[in-house]
Formats: structure tokens, C-alpha cells, sequence
């Protein structure tokens, strides 16, 4: 084990392989920090922090022991059953549940935010409770996970067979999104129109993911790029808003 640890660092393109996973995994844990900030930004503030940690790490095991059954991961791309010519796998399966879930989950919150003060969305016991647990939102968190999950160790088996690669660059994007989380929170948490935006590329994401499990390939390029423009409009707004509230303040 030793040696094969030795072969692997002094190996030029395990090192390449474990740069573009990092990447990758990096990239792909966008889509689960925008989801868990919209998520842990509705808990009382004192339990905020505690609830992106706990959900974070708790990913963090999931995707280990996920990783530790990477044999039986593989055969999810297996067929089971075909409609209409179309060949469905257990992977199929787990992005369009997973993709439902985020359409059904951004629609909800748009709705919430565009409609605040319907009787589903009072601040009754029962529903505050519901949407303060900490319990909920980490079980939510781990769900959409599970998902982003599967489909980066496929992707990551198509680029190295190494299991030690695999491990570190899961935990150096695992760290990167702790480090990230909290910030990106508080931005979102200050700039409530962000909070629309982002449920908007929720909608995307899981578009995407069914599109995917249906066989559409979408090349996550675009995807990224839609996501990337629209941030960048979105800061614009943002830096002409405090501009002109600024001259106005200083009238």
C-alpha cells in the first residue's frame, strides 16, 4: 500500500488527475452550497452556522462511504428498463428524483418569496418548527448530496482509477465549500434579490438533472456559463443599488 501511496505522488498525471478533480468537484459543490445557504439562511441565526457545518460534514462521510463502494456505483449505469426505446439506469433514477426535488423545492421557495404571508407559509408552530429544524435541513442536504454525489464519482471513475485521488480531492473540495459557506450565506442573506436569482439556477440545475436522467446530454459548460453571466449581471445591480443609495445619502 506504501509503495502504490509513493508510485502515486511521484506520478505526473496522478497529479493532473487529482487538479482537475478538485476542480470539478469544486464546481459541482456550487450547485450544494447555493442550496444549503438558501436552506440554513430560513433557521434561527444562532444555529445557522452549526447546520451548514453539520450538513457539510455529514456530506463529507456520505461521499466517503459512497466512494468506498465505487465497484457497486459503477453498475448504476446499468440499464433496467427501457420506455419508448430510451434505456433507464438506477443513475437515471437517482437525477430525475433528485432533479424533481430541487424543481419542487425551488418552486416552493419562489412562491414563499413572492407570496409571503399565505396560511401554508405562516409562522404557526407547526411549520416554523418544520422549517427551523435542524434535523430537516441536514436530512435535505444530504438528499441533494446523495445525488451530486453518484454522478461525480461516474464522472470520476472516467478519469482515474484511483481510489486515493478520488478520497483527497472530495476532501479538498469538502473543505473549500466550509470555508465558502458561511460567506456566501451572509451575501445572499444581505441581498435579498440574490435570494431569487438563486432559486433560479436552482431551477436550472434541476431542469438539468432530468434532462440528464432522461438521456439529454447537457454539457455543463452552458450550464455554468448561463449561471456565471447571471451572477454577473446580478453584481452589477448590486453595485448600481449601493451607488446610487450612497449619493442619495450623501444629498
Amino acid at each position: 500500500m506504501t509503495e502504490y501511496l509513493l508510485a502515486l505522488l511521484a506520478s505526473p498525471e496522478a497529479w493532473v488527475a487529482l487538479a482537475t478533480l478538485v476542480v470539478m468537484e469544486v464546481v459541482l459543490g456550487i450547485d450544494n452550497l447555493i442550496f444549503i445557504a438558501i436552506l440554513t439562511n430560513k433557521l434561527p441565526e444562532a444555529r445557522r452556522a452549526f447546520a451548514r457545518r453539520l450538513g457539510i460534514g455529514a456530506a463529507l462521510v456520505l461521499r466517503l462511504l459512497l466512494l468506498a463502494t465505487v465497484a457497486w456505483i459503477v453498475q448504476l449505469t446499468a440499464p433496467l428498463f427501457s420506455i419508448f426505446g430510451q434505456p433507464f439506469s438506477w443513475r437515471d433514477l437517482i437525477l430525475i428524483a433528485g432533479g424533481g426535488f430541487l424543481l419542487a423545492k425551488a418552486t416552493i421557495e419562489i412562491h414563499h418569496h413572492i407570496d409571503p404571508e399565505t396560511p401554508e407559509h405562516s409562522e404557526s408552530a407547526g411549520s416554523k418548527a418544520a422549517i427551523s429544524g435542524v434535523g430537516a435541513a441536514v436530512a435535505q442536504i444530504l438528499m441533494l448530496d446523495l445525488v451530486f454525489s453518484v454522478d461525480s464519482i461516474i464522472t470520476a471513475v472516467g478519469m482515474t482509477p484511483h481510489i486515493p485521488i478520488m478520497v483527497v480531492a472530495v476532501v479538498a473540495a469538502v473543505m473549500v465549500m466550509l470555508l465558502a459557506a458561511n460567506p456566501l450565506a451572509a451575501f445572499i442573506q444581505r441581498n435579498p434579490t440574490v435570494v431569487m436569482l438563486a432559486l433560479g439556477f436552482l431551477l436550472l440545475i434541476g431542469t438539468t438533472l432530468i434532462a440528464e436522467g432522461m438521456g439529454a446530454h447537457v454539457p455543463k459548460g452552458y450550464v455554468y456559463a448561463a449561471m456565471a453571466f447571471s451572477a454577473l449581471v446580478e453584481g452589477l445591480n448590486i453595485m448600481a443599488r449601493r451607488r446610487r443609495e450612497a449619493l442619495r445619502a450623501a444629498r
